[in-house]
């Protein structure tokens, strides 16, 4: 006896993985595959990317890789920042301009303007170009900013690493602004520090500052 099944059911049973014995009637065997991350490459990439991330984070909490504040940070008696240590993780506009490693050039942030501005100008330039920019995807946090001092922490994405910058506006009339960029930990920053100022001070140069030196 001939099966009497259309074309259109053989089409659907086909496409759905269902069998027909040979004497017609319907028998289900289908099976719904399980659904593979294979398939989704970017799935896979993402996930693994937040565990480890987490993963990283936690272990940045146990060992305390944030590191613990420096005493000496803050206006010096010489009014101003103070040196860097003899890593090479630091720089500063108080150290020699011969120290290739870790000096760095002040700004000027009247150095670029035709109208020159007042230091509280400056101030608030200077604290929202902190906020807006986040060089290496470093978290900007303002701890203190206090008269002409500006303490800023820079918070690592993954590990919490911890690295300190303090901008001083020079006292009297000076445009000028010093500043100290330092990691807490380890001896190398891959020029993490250096790569950060001068981030903040191209954005700086839009509103009208500019180096006193060559950088």
């Amino acid at each position: 006896m001939a099966s009497m099944v259309s074309p259109t059911t053989c089409l659907y049973l086909h496409k759905h993985r269902l069998k027909l014995p040979s004497h017609g009637r319907l028998r289900i065997t289908a099976s719904i595959p399980e659904a593979s991350d294979e398939k989704h490459p970017k799935l896979i990439a993402r996930r693994e990317m937040i565990l480890r991330s987490s993963e990283l984070a936690m272990i940045g909490a146990i060992f305390q890789l944030s590191g613990k504040k420096p005493e000496y940070l803050g206006v010096q008696k010489n009014e101003r920042l103070a040196l860097c240590p003899a890593t090479n993780n630091c720089i500063s506009t108080s150290e020699s301009v011969s120290d290739r490693v870790h000096y760095a050039p002040p700004w000027n942030y009247n150095g670029g303007r035709k109208t020159p501005v007042s230091r509280e100008v400056a101030k608030k330039e200077l604290v929202n170009v902190i906020k807006s920019t986040k060089p290496d995807k470093f978290t900007p946090r303002i701890v203190e900013k206090k008269g002409d001092y500006v303490h800023v922490e820079y918070e690592s994405p993954i590990l919490g690493l911890v690295d300190d910058v303090e901008f001083l506006f020079s006292p009297g009339k000076k445009s000028t602004v010093e500043y100290r960029s330092a990691s807490r930990k380890g001896n190398f920053d891959f020029d993490v520090n250096r790569k950060r100022i001068k981030a903040l001070r191209q954005e700086l140069e839009k509103k009208g500052w500019e180096s006193e030196n060559s950088f």
